[in-house]
């Protein structure tokens, strides 16, 4: 790995995904959709700033995984074949009650789908082994 920093970014990010994995392990009717959802989207959003970080590209502040998604793909195009669909709008719109939302369980295993086609990838890229992301 390049650097401390990428380590760190990727050992948040996975941890997203134990969170993801843990929720998901509960009976159904315990599972908290939002919460999947929004650390489905925390993680990819990290995955991809891991990799950025670890390729020297700079990027804005931003919980917009298309916009990530972009500049990744100015290092490596099959970063564009990553499907994302809806999954930038839980960065905010799920946390709040403001435009009150409860995804569905088949929205939160989609969401964790997609969390974790994008951590493979992005680990693929890197060259990292999931064991070293242990703390």
């Amino acid at each position: 790995m390049k650097s401390e920093l990428v380590r760190n970014w990727l050992i948040k990010a996975n941890n997203d995904i134990r969170v993801i994995q843990n929720e998901l392990s509960l009976p159904e009717e315990k599972t908290v959709t939002d919460g999947v959802c929004f650390h489905s989207q925390q993680a990819i959003e990290k995955f991809f700033k891991a990799y950025l970080i670890s390729n020297e590209v700079e990027f804005p502040k931003t919980h917009n995984l298309e916009i990530l998604r972009e500049l990744c793909s100015t290092k490596d195009e099959n970063f564009n074949k990553l499907e994302l669909f809806n999954l930038s709008e839980y960065a905010v719109d799920v946390r709040y009650g403001g435009d009150f939302y409860l995804p569905s369980l088949k929205e939160a295993k989609e969401s964790y789908k997609v969390a974790s086609k994008v951590k493979e990838f992005v680990l693929d890229k890197l060259n990292v082994k999931e064991e070293n992301l242990k703390i």
